[in-house]
């Protein structure tokens, strides 16, 4: 070494490096018991280099952060649509599994959601940094940082509600519970196509046209009508007196041309029998797999089919909706002029 290391007195230390000395400061005293070059060598070293790695520190931090959430996000995602994929590969075709299009779609969400974890984590660690920064430079941070926990405390208390809206929003864009154009029915209360999801509310519009936003938080059961594939449900409703096993086989010859001729119906549809019965009807179940939009108009193009089929073969609706006789004319009360 060019000198010989020399115990500093503590007074002579401090006078030099303050009552925190850095080490780069206390090293270059012992080697030269020089106060004034302590001193440069600490101003120009010290706290900057300090600094500066605590800036680098955040640096590497943040993007380790980041690179955890990126990881974990996509290990959601790939569990859920994994578990949710089984499920419909055992029930559907093709043609309701992962299109590029849904994959599109989650990939945007998950890039999202990304950017939002991501620009969290970053403002925590670059508080940090500064809070760190700043006690480098001498500022008490002590104070500082019992104001912020008070304030972090109040805002606490005053935001459970927002936090769980927050907390749930995620929750619902990781796991694709639901999206934009979704039909779907919350808690049973409110149904209606979702037209914009963000991490505090969800927006939706019912069949009359009225706007709902509902809090995320307050949303407990979601059931989605627009996921993958769906199914119409008709109750084919015929007199009480028909031959059963000829309806049915009617119903099962239309609904097998039915699936023929269209893309949008995925199976052969399911005659379940009857479903129920009544003072002048019976109720036949027919299923029927199809993509979520399509719903609707295959049920009713389906019914009007089945009914065509029914007036051919001569199987009759149920007595109340037969038509009959004229409405008898109104009695006329008595002292009315004729």
């Amino acid at each position: 070494m060019a000198f010989a290391l020399a115990v500093i007195p503590a007074q002579q230390l401090q006078d030099a490096c303050g009552r925190d000395p850095a080490a780069v400061c206390r090293e270059i005293l012992e080697a030269t018991n020089s106060t004034p070059l302590a001193k440069a060598a600490d101003l120009v070293l010290g706290t900057p280099l300090t600094i500066i790695l605590i800036a680098l520190g955040a640096l590497l931090v943040n993007r380790l952060v980041g690179r955890v959430i990126d990881r974990a996000l996509r290990s959601v995602r790939s569990n859920v649509m994994r578990e949710r994929m089984s499920a419909v590969r055992r029930r559907a075709p093709g043609a309701v599994q992962e299109t590029p299009e849904t994959s599109l779609r989650a990939e945007q969400r998950l890039d999202a959601l990304t950017s939002i974890l991501r620009s969290v984590a970053g403002f925590v660690v670059l508080l940090f940094a500064v809070f760190m920064g700043l006690s480098e430079v001498g500022v008490d941070v002590a104070p500082l940082l019992a104001g912020a926990g008070v304030v972090g405390v109040a805002l606490g208390f005053g935001s459970q509600s927002l936090v769980k809206d927050f907390l749930s929003g995620l929750f619902i864009l990781a796991e694709d519970q639901f999206g934009v154009g979704d039909v779907v029915d919350l808690d049973g209360a409110v149904s209606g196509t979702i037209e914009a999801v963000s991490l505090r509310t969800t927006r939706l519009r019912s069949a009359d046209g009225t706007v709902w936003h509902v809090p995320n938080g307050a949303i407990v059961r979601v059931g989605n009508k627009s996921q993958h594939w769906s199914r119409a449900l008709l109750d084919v409703e015929v007199a009480d007196d028909t031959d059963i096993d000829h309806a049915e086989h009617v119903i099962k010859r239309v609904a097998g041309g039915f699936f023929g001729e269209r893309d949008d119906v995925l199976e052969v549809p399911e005659v379940r029998g009857v479903e129920k019965r009544g003072e002048d009807a019976l109720a036949i179940r027919l299923l029927v797999k199809t993509m979520p939009a399509d719903r609707e108009a295959v049920g009713g193009e389906l019914r009007e089919r089945l009914w065509a089929a029914f007036a051919k073969e001569g199987i009759q609706p149920p007595a109340s909706e037969r038509t009959g006789a004229a409405d008898p004319p109104p009695t006329r009360k008595p002292g009315a002029p004729s």
